[in-house]
């Protein structure tokens, strides 16, 4: 038998063991490929979101190569570490340490080309559906299958170097032991785990340090990186320390540890916590960053379509201060000659506005209208007009989003423009006719005042801002990329930015569809990614119970001489397998509620707890099914000890 067949055997025999590794490798073969197949399409060169797609692709395919080298470097280092015994034997038969090391090196080289092979050939056999996937989310033009060379020669090329330098890099892993240390394998007596207090303490205020970083002044780039750093420093100590630490408070309190079997199983989960705590705080970090990515894509979708539900006009037309009178006609003439020829129905209003922007951070600016010009919309649209009040009245109107972003209501405000100060007693109300201001809120003054301000500006040089405003009656639901009042929004807006230069237009179905296919695009290739980051996770800790398992089968068996029944072995398991399995992932959802909260807010962003929810229970869904397996397997396994 040759050495290469001897290295085949080796991976054939132990087919359970590589299993989990081999198809989480092929599965990042598989993603890579599919991404590098749309990045290469022909057909992207001349799309419209081409370049935007082709950047976002490419962005995915480097976040999924790096993390297939740390999953394949980790994953290589666990099973060598528990393969010591079977080092040791091949020693003693008169194995030499170089003749060990080609061994290894020969066992990765094809593990790795498997996987690209399957990779790729499963890739192909999906690309298709990858193709039409991808287009009908990002909403582009379906594209035709090709043949991916480029993107072949890609992924074979990029995976074959990534295999051979963890390969080489992996030899660094084998340690010079003597041979007894190496029979020993991973039975030898497991010291008792202790826990640093100080270093515990630290991670506490770690943790403390970077949710104040988040909370304690303006958010910016400074204090994302404190909480970044802080954080992760201290989830790692919460695992290595903190957690270690509370477990044997929780041995010391006999009422609770006395019971049943909970003796067994908290003893036992002092020694998992800490031989685990590497690998639970890496499954932790990339459960977080997933979690926080899919939340601030839901989170951004929901505002997206917030923001157009609360936007009564279909399009609008501003004409600032500053604008050529006569031009300005012009171009409204023609806006209204372009909804006349689509043959869509239109209601028609305009209103002057003041820009009034308030002091302080997170404060809104808001526009200043008349109250005969705000009862004009108002009666167009079958709203409630704002009744007679004085000078010294007003009323401040917020879109419904606007409203939730800004809870809280205001009774007065002063009103400072050129120098001079205007107090008026406030009626708060919510209504979408407020979405004529960016910000959603309209201050409806008295229009004797209203004329008083606009005088001021005019004196000043500043004048006043004109809205033209049209709403389309029959317009239902989200639109969609062929409705008619979308197409001539992405018309109009082109027009805008080319032609025209005296005036501002603004569709809000452009503006909707445009932010959707961006979010779109980033939520598909955030979808593959967090899967890959899900299953990986539940390799990482399958990883770690196959490696136990010989150890624990020992002990299981020796309880079950002494009495322990089945069924008791069984919930004994179960509760370390979900310790292990759930834990990092309620650590990371309150990790994303915590970050993804400030940032959120810090966008305006009143959608915080269900996304974030939604996204973190998705993550445990498919933990649960993980967990299932891995449980399934493993007792399975041991049950076979038990007397």
């Amino acid at each position: 038998m040759s050495f290469p067949q001897f290295a085949f055997n080796n991976i054939r025999r132990n087919a359970r063991q590589y299993f989990a590794y081999l198809l989480s490798s092929s599965f990042m073969v598989m993603i890579f490929f599919t991404y590098a197949v749309f990045i290469y399409h022909p057909a992207i060169e001349n799309s419209p979101m081409g370049t935007m797609t082709r950047t976002g692709m490419t962005i995915a395919t480097v976040i999924v190569y790096v993390f297939a080298f740390l999953f394949v470097l980790y994953s290589i280092s666990v099973f060598l570490k528990s393969r010591n015994r079977e080092f040791g034997i091949l020693t003693i038969l008169g194995a030499e340490a170089k003749q060990i090391n080609w061994l290894i090196f020969l066992e990765n080289i094809l593990i790795g080309a498997v996987a690209i092979v399957t990779g790729i050939a499963s890739g192909m056999l999906l690309s298709k559906v990858f193709l039409l996937i991808s287009t009908k989310i990002i909403d582009m033009d379906e594209l035709p299958f090709y043949w991916p060379f480029k993107a072949m020669l890609l992924t074979a090329g990029a995976f074959a170097a990534l295999f051979l330098v963890i390969s080489l890099f992996t030899l660094l892993f084998i340690r010079k032991n003597q041979v007894l240390e190496l029979l020993k394998g991973t039975s030898k007596p497991k010291t008792e785990p202790k826990a640093n207090l100080f270093l515990a303490l630290l991670g506490v205020a770690l943790l403390a340090i970077g949710y104040a970083a988040l909370r304690v002044k303006e958010l910016d780039p400074t204090g994302l990186l404190v909480a970044a750093v802080t954080g992760i420093i201290g989830t790692y100590f919460f695992y290595s320390q903190l957690s270690v630490w509370v477990v044997r408070m929780l041995q010391r309190n006999r009422t609770t540890t006395w019971k049943g079997t909970n003796l067994l199983w908290i003893s036992e989960m002092s020694y998992k916590i800490k031989d685990n705590a590497r690998m639970l705080f890496l499954v932790t970090v990339v459960v977080a960053l997933a979690s926080m990515s899919t939340g601030f894509v839901l989170a951004m979708q929901q505002s997206t379509k917030a923001v157009y539900l609360d936007n009564p006009y279909a399009l609008s037309y501003t004409s600032y201060s500053n604008t050529n009178k006569n031009k300005a006609q012009k171009e409204l003439a023609q806006i209204e000659h372009r909804l006349q020829s689509e043959g869509l129905t239109y209601k028609q209003a305009d209103v002057e506005t003041i820009y009034y922007g308030l002091s302080g951070h997170g404060k809104d600016p808001l526009y200043i209208v008349p109250q005969s010009s705000y009862n004009s919309i108002a009666s167009k649209m079958n709203a409630a007009p704002v009744t007679a009040f004085g000078e010294k009245d007003a009323v401040l109107v917020e879109t419904p989003s606007a409203a939730k972003r800004n809870a809280g209501t205001q009774t007065a405000m002063d009103i400072e423009l050129s120098g001079q100060r205007h107090s008026v007693s406030l009626e708060n109300r919510t209504d979408r006719l407020a979405a004529v201001a960016f910000s959603g809120k309209l201050l409806v003054i008295h229009d004797s005042l209203f004329e008083k301000l606009k005088k001021q500006q005019i004196t000043d040089g500043l004048g006043v801002d004109h809205h033209y405003l049209f709403m389309l009656p029959n317009s239902q639901g989200l639109p969609q990329k062929d409705d008619p009042e979308t197409k001539l929004g992405i018309e109009l807006a082109d027009w805008n930015r080319n032609v025209i230069s005296e005036g501002f237009i603004q569709s809000r179905a452009e503006s909707y569809y445009s932010f959707k296919q961006g979010i779109s695009l980033f939520s598909f290739i955030g979808v593959f990614v967090a899967l890959i980051f899900s299953i990986s996770s539940a390799s990482f800790l399958y990883f770690k119970l196959h490696t136990e398992l010989a150890a624990d089968q020992t002990m299981y068996r020796s309880l079950s001489k002494i009495g322990l029944s089945t069924r008791e072995m069984n919930i004994s398991a179960s509760i370390q397998i979900a310790v292990l399995f759930f834990i990092p992932i309620l650590v990371a959802a309150l990790q994303s509620l915590v970050v993804l909260g400030p940032v959120l807010a810090y966008l305006d962003s009143p959608y915080v707890s269900g996304p974030v929810l939604a996204a973190s229970s998705a993550f445990l869904a498919a933990q649960m099914i993980y967990f299932l397996i891995a449980r399934a397997r493993y007792i399975k396994s041991v049950n076979r000890m038990m007397v």
